[in-house]
């Protein structure tokens, strides 16, 4: 397998104070990466091409393609091509719709979450977070997203514990891939996310909140805001979403009982 570096330098010009100036930049490359299931091909992520096991199995995941690691036979990862194939060991029925197979930031429709039936998170299951490990989280969180630092050019997230502590970060150029790649890294090392954060750069759409209701996070922790959707939607999941992370303060907009004061 031949590895493709995820950035390249690249000649710009640079205004400043009046005058041109000629600079090298680091500048995020974009592929679009296949994915197929078994002899299918599901769909065309635009992407970074990190990670891109995780990213097709997040992906299959979030698709209700995929919930174990014991259904992967094989993954085959073909650089060159740009496609990641996985192979299960039964065959896996898929109905395939027009969304699928239009190169995207691995989105999806609302349609496709109604399909999916899901059920909100149970609050027997839930964590509760103190406000000094949000603050923690969120600066642990970014002083890790060093690609972002380098190009500019990517969103983040991260897979941390209710203590603050960051189990992943992954970066990529489209919000979305980065949920899935955190969520193909949990299945893959069978990590029970249940009592875990998912903490990110970008706004919080429905479609973020979607996929982290796939996964069964309860708390999505974020620098910037979410959507009126995405509210409706957190809150039929029993998800809690804290905003504005920044300053020494931060916004809880849905379910703030999971949030310790005083103790």
């Amino acid at each position: 397998m031949t590895v493709i570096k995820e950035t390249a330098i690249r000649e710009v010009r640079q205004f400043k104070d009046g005058v041109f100036s000629r600079e090298h930049k680091e500048i995020i490359r974009e592929i679009h990466l296949e994915i197929a299931l078994n002899t299918q091909k599901i769909s065309v992520i635009a992407c970074s091409g990190r990670y891109a096991g995780e990213l097709a199995v997040g992906f299959l995941r979030s698709e209700g393609l995929l919930n174990s690691p014991d259904e992967i036979e094989k993954i085959e990862i073909a650089d060159t091509e740009h496609r990641v194939h996985v192979k299960t060991r039964n065959p896996v029925p898929v109905i395939l719709s027009s969304h699928k197979t239009i190169a995207s930031s691995g989105a999806r429709g609302m349609g496709a979450l109604q399909a999916l039936n899901r059920q909100p998170i149970r609050e027997e299951l839930s964590v509760q977070i103190k406000p000094e490990k949000v603050f923690r989280m969120m600066d642990d969180f970014l002083s890790m997203a060093s690609l972002h630092d380098s190009t500019g050019g990517t969103h983040a997230a991260a897979l941390a514990t209710v203590n603050a502590e960051i189990i992943a970060v992954r970066e990529d150029i489209g919000r979305h891939n980065t949920i899935d790649m955190l969520g193909g890294y949990a299945l893959l090392g069978g990590i029970d996310l249940s009592d875990k954060t998912i903490v990110r750069t970008g706004r919080v759409s429905s479609e973020i909140v979607h996929k982290v209701w796939c996964l069964g996070v309860p708390v999505v922790i974020s620098i910037s805001v979410p959507t009126t959707l995405a509210i409706e939607l957190a809150e039929e999941a029993g998800i809690t979403i804290i905003g504005s992370v920044r300053g020494g303060k931060f916004i809880v907009y849905t379910h703030p009982e999971r949030i310790l004061v005083n103790c």
